[in-house]
């Protein structure tokens, strides 16, 4: 027990005292933050073109129905030809010309429709155009078959369900956008840590391999309790790493949010938007901020740390275990996707099955899985999972931890002080019979 605690406190230290260490800590969450509102802005910058789109309507159907917007000006183009609508768009360098023939049948009309562009047009845009489109031929065609419009405006019935359960707990919508978001963010952090941090234990084990050192060490310690205690001693190391990020990570974003929330605000109150927007606005705020609350917050960072801490000592104990058997980093590749595949696995699942039924088989059978549980149980827990079905969740977890510890040992054992070999998986087979 002694050696375990000297090899936990040295390779603790040993981490936390290396220079890369201490600069990634408090230099990784300025940089995530950054990225995060770099996206945003680049993003917001890239929706802020506004697009000049010229109409050529030789049918005059419709081009008194297209309203200019903001972010999109309509040109009536149709004193012009063709071919001079077309010269003149490109001297003008408009997104765009939208050609509309001359056809007196409207259904054949929507099948001759063109959009002319120098490059390739944004298919959401596109998208909004054709849906313009055919919203305008159809009422066309409603008018010519004598179909009063206003009737069917007036017959118009928007349906939004009430949700709720058999314990009277209300739910939206907006809860089911906010529940994915969680448990898909959660997930795909987990998976994150859990490869970085792994890494880490793996190239541990090969560096002192290397170094030679580990043949001093192995004189005076038991394989077994090495492995467990570099094992602990890195984890260690990672999780303060991470709770670190956590806290920084959070007072930056408060701080960045609150300071852009201020200009915001001013930048809204100086454009004198209508009260009724703004209010429309804060209420929808405020039905987010509900539906955050109404979650089980709690319950979630709990078990977030819980199965970060129980999967990250799993995939630990394989990694050690790939770092001992191989010489380089370059040769741990051929065993890497095993044990990537199961965290890609367990991501496709939660995205694709999770979400779409949390507590379908599927979902239920890979949130037990050791391998796979972390990420998926985490995906699964925003929607609402049983303390019990959580619980043996974990057990299982922690049961599979001892025995990929054990595995991880028998192979830490002999690959440790074996030089100048690449093993075979069928090599590390016969090295788990010693």
């Amino acid at each position: 027990m002694r050696s375990l605690k000297l090899i936990i406190h040295r390779e603790f230290l040993a981490k936390v005292k290396n220079r890369t260490f201490i600069i990634m800590t408090f230099v990784s969450p300025l940089i995530m933050v950054g990225m995060f509102f770099l996206v945003a802005y680049l993003a917001n910058l890239n929706n802020s073109e506004t697009r000049n789109l010229a109409i050529l309507d030789e049918s005059n159907l419709m081009i008194h129905d297209f309203v200019s917007s903001e972010k999109t000006k309509y040109h009536d183009f149709s004193t012009y030809s063709l071919t001079q609508a077309l010269d003149s768009v490109k001297a003008k360098a408009y997104y765009g010309l939208l050609y509309i023939p001359k056809e007196d049948n409207i259904k054949a009309l929507a099948s001759k429709i063109e959009l002319f562009a120098n490059k390739t047009p944004n298919g959401a845009f596109v998208a909004n155009i054709e849906q313009q489109i055919s919203h305008k031929l159809t009422n066309k065609l409603l008018t010519q078959q004598g179909v009063n419009l206003s009737k069917i405006d007036e017959a118009q019935t928007q349906v939004s369900l009430k949700i709720e359960n058999f314990s009277g707990e209300e739910t939206s919508k907006m809860s089911m956008i906010i529940k994915m978001i969680f448990g898909g963010v959660a997930g795909y952090l987990l998976m994150m840590f859990i490869i970085i941090y792994g890494n880490m234990v793996m190239r541990s084990v090969i560096e002192e391999k290397t170094n030679r050192i580990i043949e001093i060490i192995i004189s005076s310690v038991k394989p077994r309790t090495l492995m467990l205690g570099k094992v602990l001693g890195t984890s260690l190391a990672g999780i303060s790493q991470f709770l670190i990020w956590v806290i920084i990570g959070s007072v930056l974003l408060g701080v960045v949010s609150t300071f852009l929330g201020g200009q915001l605000s001013s930048e809204v109150a100086t454009a004198n938007i209508p009260n009724a927007l703004d209010q429309a606005s804060m209420l929808k705020a405020q039905l987010v901020l509900q539906e955050i609350l109404a979650l089980p917050l709690g319950q979630l960072i709990v078990c977030f740390l819980i199965y970060f801490i129980g999967g990250y000592f799993l995939y630990s104990a394989i990694y050690a275990a790939i770092g001992a058997a191989v010489d380089n980093e370059t040769d741990t590749q051929q065993f890497m996707f095993p044990v990537i595949m199961p965290l890609m696995l367990a991501v496709y699942v939660g995205f694709f099955s999770v979400i779409d039924n949390p507590h379908g088989i599927v979902a239920i059978v890979f949130s037990h899985i050791p391998l796979t549980s972390p990420i998926v149980m985490l995906m699964r827990i925003p929607y609402g999972v049983a303390w019990w079905e959580i619980l043996i969740s974990i057990a299982i977890l922690i049961g599979s931890i001892f025995f990929f510890v054990w595995i991880a040992a028998k192979i830490y054992r002999v690959g440790i002080l074996m030089y100048g070999k690449k093993p075979s998986y069928k090599e590390l087979i016969k090295w788990l019979k010693y």
